[in-house]
């Protein structure tokens, strides 16, 4: 039996506030709890399992931090906090009287404030920075590709940056990573802390094929079920009769007012503590008299009646004015209007202020009554009326200070019916989620009230109450408005500011008043004991009442210990201290009365926290670290009936060692939420389902005295995977790990949010100013630690704030709804966080394991063919023979191609080369081409002794001199190399990857610039690589009239014509050799897909170094023939609408460009359409933009380009892609062209060449098609149509075998326009023939395909081509070598980033790497340096929820920290290594937990 074992012991105690109806059982707060510990955690607890976790010496990784972000709050302009919010209660913590009180030292101390000296205070964080990783041995490898690593300038150009050459593939640490690095050491303790064991331990997952299913915990054999009978419904003692009680509480008034006018009825403060006024009954009854007649007589224009009976009225009083609160209350109840009280807005900015609206608005509030003073401090408009507050409807103000109201005729009176069912009052109630409600009180319900707390405590007619609580609500306005006055009691009000000022007041005032009742808070009794020594001739030995208003807090059974312990000297008796338990909705639930001197004290249970949090009642007489000692809160309220529901389902009655609900049937109770009938209606008009009760368990239940316990409350209910805690005792936790260096003046906010279907738990705490970083971090290790040990819940997130900073109450509390919110929407802005989610996230789905590839080549044709799935593959139109004959010889190779159109044609003009201002800086036509190779020619066979079949590097800027020199070699039988040019004013950084490709590529000579030579072989550049084993170097400036002796002439097509060198997404630079015959093939392709021909004319702004942009720039117009202007994308940083403004001035129906150049567009000019549109800026002309690149389509991208520039006459459908990769350079390209219109279904329609994909089933390797708005949907655009020419099928690719349709694997290309190989150091024959020379592995097995490196499938479609045919659709979903493999799941880096940047406006872009299983998100921070915390938690989430994954490490930049090379692609494994060499000079690096 439970009472056998009561003990007793100091902790602290806590409550749940509860819900009463009027004839009917309502829910009201959790009895014996819905929450876990109403407790006292004693330090000694705390210390006792930090010690437990010293001992496995575990060291965090401590946050990186840029010094700039630590910002703190002005100390002068911190305000104490106030008393209506968990931690808000130790105002004086950090004061200097509170650190050395010599009477608190003993464990029943007041929370013990910090352990002094204690040895466990030093945790592992000294350690942290200063950790060696043991270096690993690193493998020889194939010197197959070169690493490199690259940096941003300006607004996306690309420059090359530092070398680290690497060969082969990424080890364990790369070289160039020092493996005692700060950042790399960091990342070894985080991953030594998470082999922790998670709690719970992971226990078998749910596995579906089709879906990612989150892990449903199995019920645990061992949880403590309840065993009880059911319990059986409490009564209260009968409510007395009593003669001489009023029928209405006006009615009591209006006796007081004319048989004791002179009696007190109210004393107001001022700030130093002294008596401002006294306001007996005689002028409240006439004052009252006299606004209720203005109200009902004198508000509208002649007369006329504004408010009527019935009508609702907010009463706006400061708390420093009680007297204007107690006669515009009675006012309204003399006039029968319903007052509504307020607090007082400060600001627009008020925190909760749009939900005061809310409440304002659902009762129909239109009048606001306030003083004169009151009325004057309020924010205006500049016209000098009130704001307008967020949220609030219309109001009138109304001043009702005596000079402004009118008196009554001697024949009016104010009608005052028996007390009945109609609302008397609305008082305020804030829900756990924000919404502020009203709970309405009946006239009948606020009499009986009143009756009831006299009875319960005893009233007698003319004593004294001090009230330090707040008068508007809850119990203060119960006791010191509404009881007193029909007691006619005298009531010290004792307003916030004076305990502010002088905490000892209210204690005074008891004392000189002789006051038998006082009204208090834990709060109050905290500041009084702590500034008892300045007064000592204080006598507390009048008081028959001390009641403890909130004993709803882990604190309050300290707080009444130490107040008691302190002041027993002075008169203060054991017995008068009372607790009660409360709720908004309920009222008054249960009160302590006060004991007859002498008798033993209520006796305190110690519980199992264990068993509380799985709603059980278990003794607990072992482990103390895991006790709860409980006292009660009284009894029963007299005239009410109570029992304990179930909190979750419909309610059904508790066991009698369960916990639930405190569910209150009373006629002194709220009726309903004002306005929300459906809220109403599961609130107070509850229904137990009924059971059949054993009379013994009523005698049961009467043997404990009928005493009530309460362990939490609604508001602080955290139920975290299927277990109840509680917020106020997480935060007693926090409080009892050394708050005094650490935690300003006590204010933690505790609170959950919802991440990947489970609540989380958050802890937000204000730092002190002088708080260093290292004891922030001590104390933020050693409250998660504290709180796993004691409470067995792992906290997902813990924030420092900067002081002073957290939303207020209007009592200086800490408002916890908004503190939440800004957490969840980034306006947090700590100073310091520690996220945890490895430690508290386990119900992950299960990772993938993958199936063996046994299958064999025939089931999986027969399963297709069955399927009814045809094999994955698509194919462009016939390249076939062009007509003349003679045409196709000539251009056999492009060398004779230039010739023939020289002589042909000589002054055709095939480029135009634009600068910054969009005027032409030089040309070329066909015979200026043709003479500028031939002197190029000469100049490489004499000043370069260079043999046929040398490589020659061309550095080169964009330009027309890059393209005579590409001819200038092929007429010498050289191989050129184009290289981008080392940027001039970074040299140190771009010079060394110019050197190391040169190398690589083992070029014999350099064709370069005037400037560009000097650059080489300037001081500069010997500081940097060395200059003296350049290669010969010729300037092509200023060359003499010569030709060649001869042109060369390649014996066969098959030889190499040039070398294509580029840096892929993953670091690796990689050269591969075009063949003539290749490049004769693409360039016909191009031809004829485009319909190019030599009286066209085409915009290209590219970079003209590598891949399709280098074909599009220097080869398709010698061999088309059309004119190509030329726009160096370096020039768009100087002038942005120069690509858009070409296009419209001459007229430009095809133009290519890259990514870069179109974001810099959108980003740049896509807000000033308008001012283009005025300049004559006309893109109707456009009929296709293709964007040239080697990745999956951006189509967030290309949609905002087109809408933002439709204004400009840009066509909808005249955005398309291309596709192209390292082993066939251009595989699709979409351009739109008057032979090939897609006409769906015979009726030309929208482009429906985008698909949406599930997320899900791409991670593992599937295709499955949703419709758009789906969740988890992902949208995909067609890469293009497939060039002639092309074949594409899509294989598997480890078994090598062909897909179906709509099925994921790797694009395979077959095409005379491939490369011919690698261009290897080492030659490696096995990679080339595995990328360039493949065969399938059944189904065609003699056909040679290559290897694109790119996952994507085909899919027909219901489109129709020129020829009839259906239009089979190619969509890339991304590059297998930047996949990720985590948890056995494949994901693509673009989709985890663009959650990412979606989580947070500041969040400019963001880019995802791995590093040792541990996923790191770097985000580039485009706000203050004081936002960058806030991204922390927010990219956790959001990568967590849509993803499933857990981030490792979250690092944040600056803006342009992230590399991109020239065709806008993030190089992900230079970032990788930049951070690991700890080279980012991030602003935050955070390591989760």
């Amino acid at each position: 039996s439970l009472v056998v074992s009561l003990r007793f012991q100091k902790k602290k105690l806590k409550f749940i506030r509860g819900v009463i109806s009027s004839s009917c059982l309502l829910p009201l707060s959790l009895s014996f709890s819905l929450s876990l510990v109403a407790s006292d955690i004693h330090t000694e607890t705390v210390q006792a399992a930090l010690a437990k976790h010293k001992e496995e010496k575990m060291a965090l990784p401590m946050p990186t931090k840029r010094r700039s972000t630590y910002v703190q709050s002005p100390v002068m302009n911190c305000t104490p906090p106030g008393s209506s919010s968990v931690g808000a209660d130790l105002e004086a913590l950090d004061t200097p009287s509170l650190l050395q009180p010599p009477s608190l030292q003993s464990p029943d101390s007041w929370i013990n404030h910090s352990v002094q000296g204690s040895s466990t205070s030093s945790s592992a964080s000294s350690t942290l920075s200063h950790g060696e990783g043991k270096p690993q041995p690193q493998p020889s490898q194939p010197q197959l590709c070169v690493k490199l690593r690259l940096c941003v300038s300006g607004q996306g150009e690309c420059v090359y940056v530092c070398v680290t050459v690497f060969v082969g593939p990424l080890t364990p640490h790369p070289p160039g990573v020092p493996v005692n690095s700060r950042v790399s050491t960091k990342i070894q303790q985080l991953l030594n802390t998470l082999k922790r064991p998670k709690r719970p331990p992971l226990s078998e997952f749910f596995m579906d094929d089709q879906e990612e299913i989150v892990e449903v915990p199995q019920p645990d054999p061992n949880t403590p079920r309840p065993e009880g009978r059911p319990i059986i419904p409490v009564k209260g003692e009968p409510l007395g009769v009593v003669t001489n009680w009023p029928p209405a509480l006006q009615a009591a008034l209006v006796r007081w007012g004319a048989t004791q006018g002179k009696s007190p009825a109210l004393t107001a403060l001022d700030i130093t503590g002294k008596p401002l006024y006294t306001l007996t009954y005689g002028k409240l009854w006439s004052r009252s008299v006299k606004l209720a007649y203005t109200l009902l007589n004198k508000l509208g224009p002649k007369n006329e009646q504004v408010l009527k009976p019935g009508d609702r009225v907010a009463l706006v009083y400061p708390n420093s004015d009680p007297g204007m609160f107690l006669v515009a209350f009675y006012g309204c109840l003399l006039a029968e209007v319903i007052p509504v009280p307020i607090e007082v807005p400060l600001s627009r900015k008020d925190a909760g202020s749009s939900q005061v609206g809310f409440l304002l608005g659902s009762c129909s509030v239109s009048l606001a009554l306030t003083s004169e003073i009151c009325l004057k401090g309020l924010p205006k408009m500049p016209t000098g009326e009130i704001l307008q507050f967020k949220g609030w409807p219309r109001l009138k103000w109304v001043v009702t200070d005596s000079k402004y109201l009118t008196k009554p005729g001697k024949d009016w009176q104010p009608h005052i019916p028996t007390a009945n069912t109609d609302p008397a009052y609305i008082e305020y109630k804030a829900s756990k989620e924000g919404t502020v409600m009203g709970v309405a009180v009946s006239k009948v319900a606020m009499l009986t009230h009143c009756q009831a707390l006299t009875q319960a405590c005893n009233y007698c007619e003319g004593e004294t109450l001090v009230n330090v609580l707040d008068f508007k609500k809850d119990m203060g306005l119960w006791h010191g408005v509404l009881t007193s006055v029909m007691n006619r009691i005298h009531t010290i009000s004792v307003p916030y500011a004076v305990m502010k000022a002088c905490p000892l007041s209210w204690v005074q005032r008891v004392h000189i008043h002789k006051a038998r009742v006082a009204l208090v808070k834990c709060r109050d009794l905290h500041w009084a004991m702590m500034a008892h020594r300045e007064q000592r001739d204080t006598s507390l030995e009048s008081l028959h009442m001390l009641i403890v208003a909130d004993g709803a807090n882990p604190w309050s059974v300290s707080s009444c210990d130490a107040f008691l312990n302190v002041f027993q000297i002075h008169g203060l008796k054991p017995e008068v201290i009372c607790p009660c338990a409360t709720s908004p909705e309920a009222m008054t639930v249960a009160i302590r009365r006060p004991g007859v001197p002498g008798t033993p004290l209520p006796a305190r249970a110690i519980l199992s926290m264990g068993g509380l949090s799985h709603g059980v009642i278990r003794v607990n007489a072992e482990d103390k670290n895991s006790a709860l000692t409980v006292q009660d809160v009284g009894h029963v309220m007299p005239g009410a009936l109570m029992c304990i529901v179930k909190p979750e389902g419909p309610p059904q009655l508790c066991k009698t060692d369960e916990i639930g609900e405190i569910v209150v049937n009373s006629r002194a109770g709220g009726n309903m939420y004002y306005g929300l009938p459906g809220v109403t209606k599961n609130t107070f008009e509850v229904q137990t389902h009924n059971h059949s009760i054993p009379p013994y368990v009523l005698q049961h239940i009467l043997h404990l005295g009928n005493l009530i316990f309460v362990v939490g409350k609604n508001e602080g209910l955290l139920m975290v995977s299927g277990r109840r805690h509680n917020a106020d005792d997480l935060v007693a936790t926090a409080l009892a790990v050394e708050p005094v260096k650490t935690v300003y003046r006590g204010r933690i906010a505790v609170f959950s949010v919802t991440v990947f279907y489970d609540e989380r738990i958050v802890v937000v705490a204000e730092q002190r100013p002088d708080a260093s970083e290292e004891d922030s971090f001590q104390w933020m290790s050693r409250v998660l630690q504290a709180i796993d040990s004691i409470h067995q819940v792992g906290l997902y997130s813990l924030a420092l704030v900067p002081a002073n900073t957290l939303p207020k109450t209007h009592l200086g509390g800490i408002h916890i709804f908004e503190t939440k919110q800004n957490f969840l929407d980034g306006n947090l802005h700590p100073c310091n966080i520690l996220m945890c989610p490895h430690t508290c996230v386990t119900n992950l789905p299960k990772p993938r394991q993958k199936q063996p590839v046994g299958v064999g080549p025939a089931s999986i044709m027969v399963g297709n063919l069955v399927a009814g799935k045809r094999i994955a593959q698509a194919a462009g139109r016939d390249l076939g023979m062009i007509e003349d004959q003679d045409l196709v010889r000539k251009h056999q190779f492009l060398s004779e191609a230039l010739q023939w159109r020289a002589q042909t044609d000589p002054d055709h003009c095939l480029y135009v080369l634009l600068n910054a201002k969009g005027l032409v800086v030089s040309t070329a036509t066909c015979v200026q081409l043709h003479k500028r190779a031939e002197k190029i020619a000469a100049a490489l066979t004499e000043k370069g002794s260079v043999n046929t079949g040398n490589n020659v590097v061309l550095l080169y800027p964009p330009g027309i001199d890059l393209i005579a020199s590409f001819y200038g070699c092929l007429y010498a039988g050289c191989v050129p190399v184009t290289v981008r040019p080392p940027h001039p004013q970074n040299l140190a950084a771009t010079l060394p990857t110019v050197r190391m490709i040169i190398d690589v590529s083992k070029a014999a000579c350099i064709l370069t610039t005037q400037n560009l030579m000097r650059i080489l072989r300037s001081k500069e550049a010997a500081a940097t690589v060395n200059i003296k084993t350049w290669p010969t170097i010729i300037d092509t400036d200023d060359l003499p009239r010569r030709r060649p002796p001869m042109i060369y002439k390649p014996p066969t097509a098959e030889m190499i014509a040039y070398l294509d060198f580029s840096v892929s997404t993953t670091g690796m630079l990689t050269g591969v050799k075009i063949s003539h015959a290749a490049v004769s093939a693409l360039c016909r392709s191009i031809k004829l897909q485009c319909e190019l021909y030599s009286s066209r004319q085409i915009a290209i702004c590219l970079d003209p170094y590598c891949g399709l942009g280098f074909v599009l720039w220097c080869l398709a117009s010698v061999y088309s023939g059309h004119q190509s202007i030329l726009i160096p994308p370096l020039e768009l940083e100087s002038c942005l609408p120069l690509w858009l403004s070409t296009l419209s001035q001459y007229r430009i129906r095809d133009t290519f460009c890259s990514y870069s150049v179109m974001e810099l567009c959108t980003k740049g000019i896509g807000t000033q359409t308008e001012i283009l549109k005025a300049r004559g800026l006309n893109l109707s002309c456009v009929r296709s933009c293709v964007v040239i690149a080697e990745e999956r389509p951006r189509l967030a991208l290309t949609m905002s380009f087109s809408k933002l520039f439709k204004d400009l006459g840009l066509s909808p459908r005249a955005v398309s892609t291309a596709f192209g990769s390292r082993v066939n350079l251009a595989i699709c390209m979409q351009v739109l062209n008057h032979q090939v219109v897609c006409v769906f279904q015979g009726t030309t329609g929208p482009d429906t060449s985008t698909v949406y994909v599930d997320m899900k089933s791409l991670r593992h390797d599937r295709v499955r098609l949703v419709e758009r708005g789906a969740p988890q949907s992902l949208p995909l655009m067609e890469s293009g149509k497939i060039l002639p020419g092309v074949r594409v099928i899509i294989v598997n690719p480890e078994t090598r075998g062909p897909l179906g349709d709509s099925h994921l694997g790797e694009i395979w290309i077959n095409s005379p326009h491939s490369a011919s190989g690698y261009y290897a150091i080492y030659g490696e024959e096995s990679l080339q023939a595995d990328h360039f020379n493949t065969k399938l592995s059944f189904g065609d097995p003699t056909t040679l395909w290559a290897r694109t490196g790119y996952l994507g499938f085909v899919k027909r479609t219901e489109l129709l081509d020129a020829a009839g045919d259906r239009h089979d659709a190619l969509f890339v979903v991304g590059s297998l070598d930047e996949t990720l493999e985590l948890r056995g799941l494949r994901y693509h880096p673009i989709d985890i980033e663009t959650s990412v940047s979606r989580a947070h406006r500041s969040i400019a872009e963001s880019a995802v790497f791995t590093w040792t299983n541990l996923l790191v998100v770097v985000a580039e921070l485009s706000g203050s340096e004081q936002d960058a915390l806030d991204l922390v938690p927010l990219v956790t989430n959001v990568v967590l929820e849509e993803h499933h994954l857990i981030v490792g490490v979250v690092v944040i930049v600056d803006p342009g920290v992230i590399p991109i090379n020239s065709r806008g692609e993030k190089q992900r494994m230079h970032l990788r290594d930049s951070f690991l060499a700890d080279q980012l000079d991030p602003i935050y690096v955070a390591y989760n937990m």
